[in-house]
């Protein structure tokens, strides 16, 4: 490829790409594609210097950087992250010409705080490298760049803090990475399944999160990061249980304001996973275990009900799915008072028709209140997931299924691994995110 026709040969014949030969000495020319390319950028950096300049040569020289190309493929990657070729004579140089996409930070909406700062990620890996940098001038931070996916070539950031994170941690990160054979990778979600080795895994074993607190804290603690183009969200590694039950509020409030309110999120969490089954196991097997008066009254609230305890559950648990998902999919204007109104509806009626008894109506509300109590996205969609097979066991073998579902999913929760780390570590040997570091300790919660 040693001289200037040969680029434009070795790429293809579309109206995207731009080919532009100037006429000053040392036979200069220009190859980009137009759509990748700010164009105010080149011709202020480039095309107008160039053609200024006594020497342009030199001018060429000291705001490019040199490279050999040595394939199309080669050529044709760099150009499309929008890259400028600088064809000089039998040299080619490289400028960076890339337009900026989005790279405005949100508001937060999805993980929200009370006295936290309010701005998220934006959709610019770059631009949101440069916020966590910010906030986190240690020494020890590192950054390396990758590339995701065969065909999309989507660029990625890993960053870490070399004085405190585990180096098998970041061998096992990066072989992962390397392993993916994707040809399209768009979102960090779409990469937690590709290097996730527990392919079907019910919990999630990495944090996607769109605040810079988190990421910040996070890399204070060890843990890894890695930064996508083109999504708001990034991916924690390694990630255990107690760290999606933690909200960065508990780093904001007072010490006993935190406690309470993660004592209420476990509560939270024991209601959204066993209350459906605890039903089904105390209306069709175990009426015994309340008071008579409660019996009773049980039996009066479902006196006009005319199938079994769990096809009651399944309804108002599909039903109250079936709401949360059009909350999600509607418009934002009208979602949520299509869904209020609409539960609310459902609700009276079916009650007043007779097919789901008041006290189904009041434990539906409380599993599904309790399950948005959860910080972390990804591990409330996976306690929604869970109480199905708790309920499908409880309905066959009453009480003694919910306890013997509830002990086997503590057991597969204490298989899991997060790269190397137990994923119900817990608090052993671990600092309070309320109390900060502790001198000789290096926790992994958030």
């Amino acid at each position: 490829m040693g001289t200037v026709h040969d680029y434009a040969a070795l790429l293809p014949a579309t109206e995207e790409f731009v080919r532009r030969r100037m006429d000053v000495p040392g036979n200069i020319s220009l190859y980009y594609f137009q759509p990748v390319c700010d164009a105010d950028k080149i011709e202020r950096l480039l095309i107008y210097p160039i053609a200024t300049a006594p020497e342009p040569a030199s001018y060429v020289e000291s705001i490019c950087r040199r490279r050999e190309l040595g394939s199309s493929e080669e050529l044709y990657g760099e150009l499309i992250r929008g890259n400028v070729l600088v064809a000089l004579e039998a040299e080619s140089y490289l400028f960076d010409a890339s337009k900026t996409w989005n790279d405005k930070p949100g508001e937060a909406n999805i993980e929200t705080t009370v006295q936290g700062p309010q701005s998220t990620l934006s959709e610019n890996a770059a631009a949101n490298a440069g916020i966590i940098r910010h906030r986190y001038p240690a020494p020890g931070f590192r950054m390396e760049s990758l590339q995701l996916g065969a065909v999309t070539r989507t660029p990625a950031l890993l960053l870490y803090d070399a004085d405190k994170a585990d180096p098998a941690v970041l061998a096992d990160v990066k072989s992962r990475i390397a392993r993916v054979e994707a040809d399209v990778v768009q979102s960090t979600g779409q990469l937690e399944k590709l290097i996730n080795k527990q392919k079907r895994s019910l919990f999630p074993t990495m944090i996607l999160t769109d605040r810079p607190d988190r990421i910040v804290l996070n890399l204070a603690q060890g843990k890894a990061i890695l930064l996508m183009e083109g999504t708001p969200f990034s991916l924690v590694f390694p990630a255990v249980f107690y760290d999606f039950m933690s909200a960065m509020d508990d780093l904001y409030l007072p010490h006993w304001v935190t406690r309470m309110l993660v004592f209420f999120r476990y509560i939270a969490l024991f209601i959204a996973i066993t209350f459906p089954a605890i039903y089904v196991s105390v209306i069709s097997f175990n009426p015994e275990l309340f008071r008579v008066q409660m019996t009773l009254s049980l039996a009066g609230s479902r006196a006009n009900v005319p199938y079994p305890s769990y096809v009651e559950v399944l309804f108002m648990l599909f039903m109250a799915e079936a709401m949360t998902e059009a909350s999600i999919r509607l418009p934002r204007f009208m979602g949520s008072t299509a869904t209020t109104v609409g539960g609310l509806i459902l609700g009276q009626a079916a009650q007043q028709a007779g097919l789901v008894s008041s006290a189904m109506i009041i434990t539906t509300s409380a599993v599904i209140i309790s399950s948005f109590v959860i910080p972390i996205n990804t591990m409330s969609f996976a306690i929604r997931a869970v109480r199905y097979p708790l309920l499908l066991i409880s309905s066959m073998l009453g009480l003694f299924g919910a306890v013997v579902g509830l002990f086997c999913i503590v057991c597969y929760l204490a298989s899991l691994r997060s790269f190397g780390y137990p994923y119900l570590k817990g608090f052993v040997g671990e600092p309070s995110v309320s109390f900060g570091r502790r001198k000789g300790q290096r926790g992994t919660s958030n």
